[in-house]
């Protein structure tokens, strides 16, 4: 239904209703005439006042009324009036002018202030003209008719004024408010659509749920994702998810969902989904736990990332790393293994055994080299083999020292080593020595000629802490949150001479984890770097 036609269709029924009600009283007070006195039918007056009071209810319901002859409305309730006076000249017992009442709210409420104001002025002035024309003398009985039926008139077509402007002003702010919610539901609804179409054109999968762990969306990406794998159509996520070993199942309450489900936030957890034997795909799993204006829990978001190229490409560069390292570790032992006898060989010439000494270093160099990628290309969950037994710690930074020495003197850098006595602890002292070595390494090779290094070993109640401090290039907090990462290279390392594969702080790191410790830096671009080795210390005897 057009909103033309109901809106005409409100007005004829309010007209109607309106009518109705005072040709009801009407009729009712005509019934109960009937019944008391029914000579009162054959005065004119009584008869005209009912007679006209139906024509009205004819012309409420009959007229075709629309916005634009409503106005011509007030002609119903001014006509109830003047019914309602002839009933009351008709038979004066019966009180009809009561129902002067009902015009008088009509018109108070449809009509504004003219309608109130006219509408109580017409009724007093047809009482005050009736008893005019009566030729009967003003009593006492009068003084409710034509005093306190008029006020009362006014009483009750102010108070309906007042309340119709309140509700009126109230109906309008109601339309204004409904109008507002309906364009806020709009626009939400706008940018749901958007919402939902931008989700469902990216690649990766995306799962949201509410607080009470209800799914409210899941992408077309992730759909796809589990029809694939053969999940059913009802299902949220993939029927088993394993490890990184693709074969070991997560438990359930490890799984991601799970984890989301009990409010973590966690990023980059990589799954493997497929069965064993099977295609199998990675991704990594992201969860974001989402709160309320005030910080309630309002449930989370999960995504999902194919990362299986990735993953493939990674173990491919390392299984090409380590069989590259692998062939060339071999014929280097040999070249080694010769340069070491022609070195001992007293008929050497000296410019000959110099050349040769030069290879012999450099051949050395590239075994490290190789070695360092044999290390880091094997499998990373792999540990490495550790001799624990009680050592000084401050004793393996002394002879680093002293054997770094003649490298640092070369370019005027000052090395310095401040150390107790004794820093005894239990760890495998090859090992700590090959961090100190390669920290000491690092510290002179990007230093600045004529710099300095200060390194120093003490205990504390439970640990054992090696510092190396140095006034090299320094580091930005891009390259600190890089420094450790496999294959990684600073920038001012790849600008300068030195050469490298990006391995040892990688490699060093993982050796002071192993022994239950910690290995960080702090550095400030162009004043210089501080690494700080942190190791348990002994446990205390009984």
């Amino acid at each position: 239904m057009a909103p033309v036609t109901r809106q005409r269709d409100r007005l004829v029924r309010s007209i109607a209703q309106n009518q109705l009600l005072t040709s009801a009283a009407l009729l009712l007070l005509a019934a109960f005439s009937l019944v008391v006195t029914p000579e009162s039918l054959s005065r004119p007056a009584f008869f005209g006042g009912i007679a006209l009071a139906f024509v009205v209810t004819g012309l409420a319901v009959l007229v075709p009324w629309t916005e634009a002859n409503k106005r011509w409305a007030i002609i119903l309730p001014i006509l109830d009036i003047f019914a309602i006076i002839g009933v009351r000249e008709g038979e004066t017992q019966l009180g009809a002018g009561l129902f002067l009442v009902f015009p008088i709210i009509w018109m108070s409420r449809n009509f504004r202030l003219s309608g109130a104001v006219g509408g109580v002025l017409l009724a007093t002035a047809l009482l005050w003209t009736t008893w005019a024309f009566s030729d009967s003398t003003l009593a006492i009985t009068d003084f409710s008719s034509l005093v306190l039926l008029p006020l009362t008139l006014s009483f009750i077509a102010t108070t309906i004024y007042a309340t119709s402007r309140r509700t009126t002003g109230q109906r309008v702010l109601l339309r204004q408010q409904a109008s507002l919610t309906e364009a806020a539901f709009a626009r939400a609804r706008r940018q749901e659509r958007s919402l939902d179409e931008i989700l469902n054109a990216v690649e990766f999968g995306v799962i949201a749920f509410n607080r009470q762990g209800s799914v409210t969306l899941i992408n077309d990406a992730h759909r796809a994702s589990l029809v694939e794998f053969g999940a059913p159509r009802a299902a949220i996520v993939h029927p088993t998810a394993y490890q990184s070993d693709r074969i070991t199942p997560f438990p359930e309450s490890s799984r991601p969902f799970s984890r989301a489900l009990n409010g973590q936030s966690f990023e980059n957890l990589t799954i493997w989904v497929g069965e064993p034997g099977t295609r199998q795909v990675a991704f990594s799993v992201t969860s974001r736990s989402l709160t309320t204006q005030s910080g309630e829990p309002d449930g989370g978001v999960i995504v999902l990332r194919d990362v299986t190229a990735e993953l493939e490409a990674i173990q491919a560069r390392d299984d090409l790393v380590a069989s590259v390292s692998h062939e060339l570790r071999t014929p280097l032992t040999s070249i080694l293994g010769y340069l070491e006898l022609a070195l001992d060989d007293d008929e050497l010439q000296p410019d000959t055994h110099r050349m040769v000494d030069i290879a012999h270093r450099n051949s050395e160099r590239l075994l490290s080299l190789v070695t360092d990628l044999l290390t880091a290309a094997s499998d990373a969950d792999k540990r490495m083999p550790l001799k624990f037994e009680t050592c000084d710690i401050a004793t393996i930074v002394r002879q680093a020292v002293d054997d770094q020495r003649p490298v640092a003197a070369n370019r005027g850098i000052t090395l310095t080593a401040v150390a107790e006595e004794t820093t005894i602890t239990s760890a495998d002292p090859l090992r700590i020595r090959q961090v100190v070595d390669n920290l000491l390494s690092n510290a002179i090779k990007y230093n600045r000629d004529g710099g300095r290094v200060v390194v120093s070993a003490s205990s504390g109640v439970d640990d054992v802490i090696v510092n190396v401090a140095d006034t090299g290039v320094g580091l930005t907090p891009e390259e600190q949150s890089h420094l450790f990462d496999r294959f990684y290279r600073t920038e001012s390392a790849r600008a300068s001479s030195t050469q490298g594969t990006g391995l040892g702080m990688g490699i060093t790191r993982d050796i002071v984890r192993q022994h239950g410790g910690e290995l960080t830096v702090q550095s400030e671009r162009g004043v210089g770097s501080t690494f700080v080795m942190t190791l348990p210390g002994l446990p205390e005897s009984p």
